[in-house]
């Protein structure tokens, strides 16, 4: 059987301009969703699943990212003083999630130069990518069962879900062959289609298992505009010498990688939250009156 897998790579090194001014002089992933940082949803994510290997790809500016999983103890001796135990406990708790490492990838050459940077901690073993601006509910299926679908298999596995065709031109799209209701093959991977030409409306989503072959592949894509290895080019290359799997999740999925997405997922996330969806719920309730939104 093919072993579990116990490494993941978090690529964290864009600028996040979508973000400015906001994200001038603080990442794009330390932006807090409620009460947390994004990125702190995706190392949660993965330690939920087995995870205790986390290696984070970072860039100039992002120092923030290691302070945040790092002891930090003028704060813990502060809130043992005050009594705030909790508060206490939930900060040692960050710094203990998982053995987490970080490497800077020098300038952003796109995803797949990202994951490229990888190669030396991963060695020669399958490992998870999660895409640091997305993260799954605490109670989703999908990275479980994606492992568990590789260690099934031994080959690579992507993350999909359905959307609106009229949507499908945002996404990488696959041409699948239905194996189950949450599996496919992928015969084919096309980088955002118009609707018209799109073989499906599944799209991939920011969560991969890959086997370490995934590197010799990178190192064939040719650069694109800005000089940028993308990872879907090498995926493309690796479906042409091995099987490549798709795990279909229907929901539980949190998006920030836009400002309107940020905006969605942390009201989302708030109204979850017993201690503020009250006071939260009648504010949104008379914000929509004020502004005629019914």
């Amino acid at each position: 059987m093919t072993p579990t897998v116990t490494k993941a790579v978090i690529p964290a090194a864009g600028l996040g301009t979508r973000f400015l001014p906001a994200t001038k002089a603080q990442p794009k992933e330390m932006l807090p969703v409620v009460d947390k940082p994004a990125i702190q949803y995706v190392v949660e994510e993965a330690v939920a699943a087995g995870i205790d290997d986390i290696l984070i790809i970072t860039g100039r500016g992002k120092r923030s990212i290691e302070d945040h999983f790092d002891r930090q103890f003028e704060l813990e001796y502060f809130l043992q003083e005050k009594g705030k135990h909790a508060d206490f406990d939930q900060v040692v708790d960050i710094a203990e999630l998982a053995d987490i490492h970080y490497v800077r990838q020098g300038e952003p050459l796109g995803l797949g130069h990202a994951v490229s940077v990888a190669r030396k901690h991963v060695g020669e073993q399958p490992f998870v990518v999660m895409l640091g601006d997305e993260f799954m509910a605490s109670d989703s299926p999908l990275l479980p069962g994606m492992i568990d679908t590789h260690v099934q298999f031994g080959r690579s596995v992507i993350a999909l879900q359905e959307v609106p065709i009229e949507e499908i031109s945002r996404y990488g799209c696959v041409s699948p062959e239905h194996l189950g209701d949450q599996l496919v093959r992928i015969l084919d991977l096309v980088e955002k289609p118009e609707a018209a030409d799109a073989p499906s409306n599944l799209a991939v989503i920011g969560r991969y298992v890959f086997t370490p072959e995934i590197f010799e592949k990178l190192d064939q894509v040719k650069p694109g505009v800005g000089g940028e290895i993308q990872l879907t080019d090498a995926v493309a290359l690796l479906l042409a010498d091995q099987a490549v799997y798709g795990y279909v999740v229907e929901q539980g999925r949190y998006d920030t990688g836009t400002v309107i997405d940020y905006l969605k997922t942390t009201v989302e996330l708030a109204l979850e939250r017993a201690d503020l969806k009250g006071e939260l719920g009648r504010f949104l309730v008379e914000m929509v009156k004020r502004h005629d939104l019914t």
